[in-house]
């Protein structure tokens, strides 16, 4: 075991890979080589189109010990992974590696593959019952959780080598042109998707509305394309809505929005060209408005908003608020239906998104981001992954990427959830290091990080309520006490992989 620079003991391997413990957010440089697909040529006029999924599988030429991916766009209206992985079972291939952009509630279908041996890991983070069932040792089957950059990051490096892509394309003609903007499953953009197609070593266009030849406009394009194959139904667009899309009314919710957006304003970035990321919670889409409302005033005119796209983005961006959203992932109807008409609303990849090892990352020209949390600790690290139970639940998304990128990243959170503490003497688990996050704001108070010592005087001087973290801490516990740490094993059955494929922390299976 090694002890990285956050305190967390990280073993020097894990299933067989060796481990790079966490020192920094920004000082590791690449380790691998680009990979590149092999170079193919279609026969003359040959056609792509196969059966079904079970004839795609068997084209693509997938065997055990291989590993498979999915984009998760359709988030838990996903119907493609499930049936996916039922015709791998058909088929007799065991011993598959999961590396999609996101494992979401609704693949629990999942689990009986997983306890007879179809799938045996997870390149990627898990949502809900599969990480829980992980964390109480009920399955076995190691988890490495990736950021959206850092995902992309390992399938350009070759770190996570995709044998066949998967990926549904809602309007798709028979040569594998596609985009996610029309059809019945439409999905909106295809930012992680486009980075399987490029780097993957085989790439299966699975479609529920095949048209004519060309699908325009083309998201992902023919030449990265081997085959192409039709499904009854790719998903429900219904369910892509996972969490609140509307501002929230909760009184001690609002008042953590005004506090948010006195952060904004007081942080000198609110003036024309200004940048914003913000995520759904109804906490964050009250911060937004707040942030409309100053850009009204101001006569603001913003450079772009960023990350997955609302219809209160959409709203923002039509009313000319913002020059461009760079969507890598539409979170609701409205926001899919704007990128398929409007050239201002961009689909980006994910690795254009975050990735921290190209010449530069859309997250790094961001001013001011908006984050949640599980659990804050007094070093300003952040928990977005296990809960207070310690099982793993939640994957990481952006959040490690977007506090590293954003001048001041902002996480807003009430001081109490369920009667625990969020904010707390140590993280159970940590996703962002303390470093990277700039302001913590809840219903109780504001906490600004030492390294920004000129917002933390102008919030001052504007009379808003800055305490110290531990003084936040100290109110909290007041109310609640201390919480009783939870119990683990030994046993390690995740990692926590930061952006740049180090080590930052590890999960433990949790004691009965």
């Amino acid at each position: 075991m090694a002890r990285n620079s956050v305190g967390r003991e990280i073993p020097e391997t894990f299933a067989g890979k060796k481990l790079i413990p966490y020192s920094d957010p920004w000082s590791l440089q690449p380790h691998a080589e680009r990979s590149t697909r092999a170079i193919r040529r279609l026969t003359h006029n040959g056609s792509k189109l196969v059966g079904g999924l079970r004839d795609a599988i068997i084209a693509s030429g997938l065997k055990d010990g291989m590993t498979i991916s999915t984009h998760h766009s359709l988030r838990n209206g996903d119907y493609l992974l499930n049936e996916l992985v039922k015709e791998i079972d058909a088929l007799g291939i065991r011993d598959i590696k999961i590396a999609s952009s996101s494992v979401h509630i609704v693949h629990a279908e999942l689990i009986p593959y997983i306890r007879k041996g179809v799938i045996t890991a997870f390149e990627c983070g898990v949502n809900g019952p599969i990480g829980e069932l992980v964390s109480k040792g009920e399955l076995d089957c190691p988890i490495i959780v990736r950021s959206h950059g850092g995902r992309a990051r390992s399938l350009i490096t070759g770190e996570v080598p995709v044998d066949v892509a998967f990926l549904a394309a809602p309007y798709c003609d028979e040569y594998g042109n596609f985009n996610g903007f029309y059809g019945p499953s439409a999905c909106g953009s295809l930012g992680y998707a486009l980075v399987d197609a490029q780097h993957a070593h085989k790439v299966v266009a699975v479609t529920d509305n095949l048209v004519p030849f060309p699908a325009v406009p083309v998201g992902i394009p023919q030449t990265v394309v081997d085959f192409v194959c039709q499904v009854p139904r790719l998903g429900d667009p219904k369910k892509i809505v996972s969490s609140t899309t509307k501002v929230t009314t909760d009184p001690i919710g609002l008042q953590i929005a005004k506090y948010a957006a006195m952060v904004i304003e007081s942080s000198g970035y609110m003036k024309t060209g200004f940048s914003f990321q913000t995520g759904t919670g109804g906490i964050s889409l009250a911060v937004a408005e707040h942030v409309r409302n100053m850009m009204r005033k101001g006569n603001i005119k913003g450079s772009f908003g960023c990350g997955g796209i609302t219809g209160y983005f959409v709203d923002m961006l039509e009313e000319g608020l913002f020059e461009a959203l760079f969507d890598v992932q539409c979170f609701d109807l409205k926001a899919v239906e704007s990128i398929g008409r409007n050239q201002k609303h961009v689909e980006m990849t994910a690795g254009t998104y975050a990735n921290p090892f190209n010449c530069g990352s859309v997250v790094d020209r961001l001013d001011c981001a908006i984050l949640s949390a599980t659990e804050i600790d007094v070093n300003f690290n952040v928990n977005v992954n296990t809960e207070s139970m310690g099982y793993l639940l939640h994957n990481t998304g952006g959040h490690c990427d977007v506090a590293a990128g954003a001048k001041v990243s902002i996480v807003v959170a009430p001081s109490i959830r369920g009667r625990l503490p969020i904010v707390r003497d140590e993280v159970t688990t940590i996703t962002t290091p303390g470093e990277t996050v700039g302001v913590i704001v809840t219903e109780r108070g504001i906490a600004v990080n030492d390294n920004l010592p000129d917002l933390k005087a102008e919030l001052i001087k504007r009379g808003a309520p800055v305490k110290d973290i531990r003084q936040l801490r100290d109110e909290i516990y007041s109310v609640t006490g201390i919480p009783k740490p939870v119990e683990f094993e030994d046993k390690i059955v995740a990692l926590i992989e930061y952006r740049d494929g180090s080590i930052i922390d590890v999960v433990r299976q949790v004691k009965p």
